[in-house]
């Protein structure tokens, strides 16, 4: 999958993290690569990686780690 999105230039979303971050790792040269945690709240997980992506002048080469923020305290 990383290689295919490489050759056609697009950066890879995915919540597989220890693989991806493993890829990395072996190489930077792909078109980027954005790792997320698991969010059932898609919406508030759309925008996390919006923002991340939106503050990267170019994605080439960047491993973009998007986690989940930290559980609400109940009272």
């Amino acid at each position: 999958m990383l290689a295919l999105a490489t050759i056609q230039g697009r950066a890879v979303l995915t919540v597989n993290r220890d693989d991806f971050i493993r890829l990395h790792r072996m190489s930077q040269d792909h078109a980027g690569i954005i790792v997320c945690t698991e969010d059932l709240d898609r919406q508030r997980l759309a925008t996390r990686i919006h923002e991340a992506i939106a503050a990267e002048e170019a994605l080439f080469g960047k491993l973009i780690r998007v986690n989940r923020p930290p559980a609400e305290k109940s009272r």
